[in-house]
């Protein structure tokens, strides 16, 4: 069963959704709207606090024991940020910690509300890329400043309430010591390579039908279904046959990925595995749930490095061998996988 028949299970997985979408539209509003005129410099600020930070808050997040309350902490200092927009420093390194702090606190919660399959997690990833395309699409406007903190404070407040251990999910916090051993260090390194190379690809792939309003749109849907469908699809078929065969698909797509039709489909294919790796990861690293979801956020942040330093897009055939490769080393993954 997809989702469990607990209503505060439902409850809080439909809450960390909504908190997701509302979390990253904050974040996008301010650095792309409030902040726009700022240094280049915020955007590389504020990436390493909200996914880089996400190991050592996961370590936290793991003997803390109680993830809803850090959830809750992240709104309120995402939230927190907007006061300090005329010190852009200060807004962008709250506004960053605030997402860190969120993801890892919801993520893992969502986890615990089913460790069988990675249906619900699927489900809690794919409204991210909505909110940061909202954001960024009302920075434009004439949106009021205060829109995004008056959408966060209640949310904080609902995860405060909804804060207590649901019975039987509460996991004993693992010593950080025994969470890498030498069993799992060669499949832990393959999916952290995965996660790295669909960051970059992501970003790097040379899709000119994007920059058009109706394109950007489409980009939008196709990340935020090809997450939410790939926790579906392992949940209804398995996660190797949900790991595998998108990613298979998606090469040939690739080559013509500057064309709407295949580049939308190779970016749905190639966002499936999302959801498919972090549990995988979680699975990996027992006890240290919120560790793992660091560890595959810090990959990302490794993956934006290379555009970042140097703007750049991947030429077709290099992204094709590139998914090629990921495809490889999931494969590995999935052999090694208890």
């Amino acid at each position: 069963m997809l989702i469990s028949n607990n209503r505060q299970g439902r409850s809080r997985l439909v809450l960390c959704c909504m908190a997701h979408l509302a979390v990253d539209f904050a974040c996008a509003f301010l650095l792309l709207g409030v902040l726009a005129e700022t240094s280049p410099l915020s955007i590389l600020l504020y990436n390493f606090c909200a996914f880089a930070l996400q190991m050592p808050l996961g370590l936290i997040a793991g003997r803390y024991g109680r993830p809803l309350p850090m959830a809750a902490a992240g709104c309120l200092l995402t939230a927190a940020a907007y006061p300090f927009y005329p010190l852009p420093a200060a807004a962008v390194l709250l506004a960053g910690m605030g997402n860190a702090l969120f993801h890892v606190g919801a993520g893992v919660a969502v986890f615990r509300l089913e460790e069988r399959h990675c249906g619900l997690l699927g489900l809690f990833v794919s409204p991210g890329a909505l909110g940061l395309y909202l954001g960024g699409l009302l920075s434009a406007g004439e949106a009021p400043i205060w829109l995004a903190p008056l959408l966060l404070l209640p949310i904080a407040l609902l995860f405060l309430r909804a804060g207590r251990p649901l019975p039987g999910n509460a996991l004993p916090p693992t010593p950080a010591a025994s969470i890498l051993s030498k069993d799992v260090i060669p499949t832990a390194l393959c999916l952290f390579a995965v996660v790295l190379l669909r960051s970059l690809l992501s970003l790097r792939l040379p899709l000119p039908w994007k920059v058009a309003a109706p394109g950007g749109l489409a980009f939008t849907c196709a990340t935020v279904f090809g997450k939410a469908l790939g926790g579906l699809c392992a949940a209804r078929f398995g996660i190797r046959r949900a790991a595998l065969w998108p990613l298979a698909l998606a090469l040939p797509l690739i080559w013509g990925c500057g064309l709407p039709l295949p580049g939308m489909l190779a970016v749905l294919l190639l966002n499936m595995s999302m959801p498919i790796t972090l549990w995988m990861m979680a699975q990996l690293l027992a006890g240290a749930k919120g560790f793992a979801f660091g560890l595959l956020s810090f990959a990302l942040f490794l993956g934006f490095l290379p555009g970042y330093l140097y703007p750049f897009s991947l030429p077709p055939a290099l992204a094709a061998a590139g998914a090629a490769l990921s495809l490889l080393l999931l494969w590995a993954a999935l052999r090694k996988m208890p």
